[in-house]
């Protein structure tokens, strides 16, 4: 509220510059400019933004890898850390946004002077209490909003140009709907916003009370505690000391179950949902047991000076610490499920100085651990295989590494576990030095046999990708040890995966089918049908390679029904590619193209590795059957993302490709193929898979000869033509583009493009946004080739 004057100033300096810094004061505002800010310059010229909160990160030498996460590099072809972030972002447009940069300033500013030499599309906004001081940074100062004149006597309108003022307004609406100013109220707002200096979060905080408190009482409370700080041990800069006065007279206010658990929650860096609150924030008195010695009036039962946190009060403490502003809800993450909240860094640093002086920092801790480390058990499951089928803790990744690096220091007995868990997520991430580094740690401090196999294994997958093949050789071997060692019959099945990739990543084919085989022998003793399954895929795509194909295609028929019930998503597409590949190699073309078509069709939106290997398979199949344009576009399309994804193929399949391609431009004029690879690299995002679908049984749902009709958004019969307007939104859609980035590259509003979309589902009778990328992709289909 009140920026847009410094918006449109920010817009024209990040055009012009590389390196842009927003400072000021705790609580002043940056964060929140910083996300409108990233939000309005997406689909322009800055290119795509990523966001990075640094706020939890408390390791300069961690940076890079917290940087990777979050961009979703990952560790290929031997390059890691900075190396892997500088191959990634190469050439490309991107806008990199880090947030909370101060208390790691020297490490930001190393970071981003090595990547703006490096990257030349680069841009970085940051935002830090202090500059980073690397030649070429452009510094804002984020100020306070505008406060109403001091002196005169001011009428209602007047105050309420004040932006603070305004800010107030909202907020106070926001915590109590029946707020509205009475008369005079005006002036006591615009005083108490100029007691708080115009600093936004403090603003906030104060109006979360408007629901509670009349507004003079407010006031006199500001006072009393401004009052307080100026005469103790807390004086500092005047704007320091209203932000503080700010948090600690809402903590003050707070009742004392209220207090309890604000002060647990700053144990949960990185955010946390309702659950996660419940289990760290509870002291375990079960919903429904009696406790009366040492209930209060108000029913609140008490543990030594503080009362106790039942987990079934939690919630409602969470939403009441929410409508003060002492927690913000994370936007974004609604579509993943349950609300997840987190603590500003100003209010979560007092919250840690509150549980400590409350001597509650250790319990919390540990609640915190036994939270975790059910969860990480909770994630493994029953199976054999948790390092490919288990569910990774990802939005816990923050606390998780906390929880490591806490039980460490200690030698708690939950370290390993939730160091295994941590290093099995970042091998998901293909953080691979990341993960390396953490498990030669466990594996200097392990004893449990079980734990230690757990860890051998982990760290023979993550040598494979990284093409350590020695390493990883030795260490899957071992891992076989320990597990033949052990009193677990299923001890061995997990560890001889691990051996028999390895055998695959050096090449020897005959080898892994050997030892897939033992670890399948073993598995079938076990009762588990899904890693049965799971294991027998494995074992056909290492008979792929060695040719014995109708074996192969046989464990296949027997896997595939139970991976389509149970399996992740992941696991499921690759054993259909797998399918596909042994198809195409026995001659079973429309088989092949089937199946290569169903894994594009349940892959995830996106450019992943999981969408390259079907559109390769396609590329083959198109080569095989003489549709040699076709082919060519698909194989540019895919070598294009693999580049911008930085991954490479298996030896083995990538030979297939590269033969194929290779006869294909023998049979192509030089020119006609240059064509060809040229108007695959422009095929992106939905555009691409709506071309790569095209013609194959397994085509999107809906297609049919309704999807007939004129480039010019001219309906087939019955339904209506498109508007111009409506015509442009669709072809964009086909071109990958978001509702956002389609509004900025129109210059209309986010709504406005959803309503043309709407209009064009409704004439089109179409649902998904793929199957108006296929419309599109049929209406050029009767260009010349150059449409594309």
């Amino acid at each position: 509220m009140g920026r847009e004057r410094e918006l449109s100033r920010l817009r024209t300096l990040l055009r012009s510059s590389r390196l842009l810094t927003l400072t000021g004061p705790g609580g002043v505002g940056k964060t929140r400019l910083a996300l409108e800010l990233a939000g309005s310059v997406r689909g322009s010229r800055a290119g795509r933004a990523q966001w990075v909160e640094l706020d939890s990160l408390h390791d300069g030498e961690l940076l890079p890898q917290a940087l990777a996460a979050a961009l979703g590099v990952r560790e290929r072809g031997g390059r890691a850390g900075i190396e892997a972030l500088v191959h990634a972002l190469g050439s490309r447009t991107t806008l990199i946004v880090l947030d909370n940069c101060e208390h790691l300033a020297d490490a930001c500013a190393q970071l981003a002077a090595t990547l703006l030499a490096r990257c030349p599309r680069l841009r970085i906004l940051a935002t830090s209490r202090e500059t980073l001081r690397v030649p070429g940074e452009v510094v804002f100062r984020v100020g306070e909003l505008s406060l109403s004149p001091t002196g005169g006597q001011l009428d209602t309108a007047e105050l309420l140009q004040s932006e603070a003022v305004r800010l107030f307004l909202a907020r106070a609406r926001t915590s109590d709907a029946a707020f509205a100013l009475g008369p005079g109220d005006a002036r006591t707002v615009a005083e108490i916003c100029r007691r708080l200096d115009g600093l936004p979060l403090a603003i906030e905080l104060a109006a979360g009370r408007a629901g509670s408190l009349s507004l003079p009482g407010i006031l006199r409370g500001l006072d009393d505690q401004l009052s307080l700080l100026t005469d103790g041990s807390r004086t500092g800069p005047g704007r320091h000391r209203e932000l503080a006065a700010a948090i600690d007279w809402s903590h003050r206010l707070l009742d004392p179950l209220e207090a309890v658990v604000f002060r647990r929650l700053s144990v949960l860096g990185g955010g946390f949902d309702t659950e996660g609150a419940a289990a760290v924030c509870a002291d375990g008195v079960a919903n429904g047991v009696e406790d009366d010695e040492g209930r209060d009036r108000d029913g609140v039962a008490s543990r030594g000076p503080y009362p106790t946190v039942r987990p079934e009060q939690v919630v409602r403490v969470v939403c009441a610490l929410e409508a003060k502003s002492l927690i913000v809800r994370v936007r974004g993450d609604e579509q993943r499920g349950a609300a997840r909240f987190r603590q500003l860094s100003a209010i979560r640093a007092y919250g840690m100085d509150r549980l400590a002086e409350a001597g509650e920092l250790q319990d919390t801790w540990d609640r915190a651990l036994d939270w975790l480390a059910g969860k990480s058990a909770e994630a493994v499951g029953p199976g054999v295989f948790a390092d490919l089928t288990g569910e990774p803790l990802g939005q816990e990744q923050e606390i998780l590494a906390s929880a490591v690096t806490y039980s460490a220091a200690r030698s708690d007995r939950r370290h390993i576990p939730l160091a295994i868990a941590l290093a099995r997520l970042l091998y998901r991430q293909e953080q691979l030095t990341a993960a390396r580094t953490l498990l030669s740690g466990v594996l200097e401090r392990v004893q449990d046999r079980e734990d230690r196999g757990a860890a051998l294994a982990l760290a023979a997958r993550s040598a494979c990708l990284q093409d350590d093949h020695a390493a990883a050789l030795a260490f899957a071997q071992e891992a076989v040890a320990v597990g033949r060692a052990g009193q677990q019959p299923a001890g061995p099945a997990n560890a001889l995966d691990a051996l028999a990739a390895a055998r695959l990543c050096r090449g020897e084919f005959a080898d892994a089918v050997a030892v897939f085989a033992e670890c399948l022998d073993v598995v079938r003793t076990l009762g588990r049908p899904l890693d049965l399954a799971l294991c027998r895929h494995h074992l056909a795509w290492a008979m792929l390679q060695t040719g014995t194909t109708a074996q192969a295609e046989r464990l296949m028929q027997e896997c595939l029904p139970e991976l389509a019930a149970r399996a992740p998503l992941g696991q499921l597409t690759a054993a259909l590619h797998t399918d596909g590949a042994i198809r195409l190699a026995r001659g079973d073309l429309d088989g092949a193209e089937r199946r290569f078509a169903e894994v594009l069709r349940k892959t995830p939106p996106g450019e992943s590795f999981h969408a390259l290997y079907p559109l390769e398979g396609l590329v083959i199949v198109a080569a095989e059957r003489g549709d040699l344009q076709r082919s060519l576009r698909l194989y540019a399309a895919a070598a294009a993302i693999r580049q911008r994804i930085d991954t490479e193929p298996e030896a083995h399949w990538w030979g297939q490709v590269e033969a194929a391609v290779a006869r294909v431009k023998e049979r192509l004029p030089a020119a006609g193929a240059a064509a060809a690879m040229a108007a695959g690299r422009r095929l992106r995002g939905a555009r691409l898979v709506a071309y790569a679908l095209r013609g194959t049984e397994a085509g999107p749902a809906g297609r049919d000869s309704a999807h007939e009709g004129s480039p010019d958004g001219v309906g087939a019969a019955g339904h209506p033509p498109l508007t111009g307007r409506e015509s442009t939104v669709a072809k964009l859609v086909a071109e990958g583009l978001t509702n956002q980035q389609i509004a900025a590259h129109l210059g209309l509003s986010k709504s406005t493009v959803a309503g043309h979309l709407d209009r064009v589902r409704d004439k089109w009778g179409v649902r998904s946004r793929t199957q108006i990328a296929v419309r599109v992709a049929d209406q050029a289909a009767g260009r010349p080739e150059s449409g594309l």
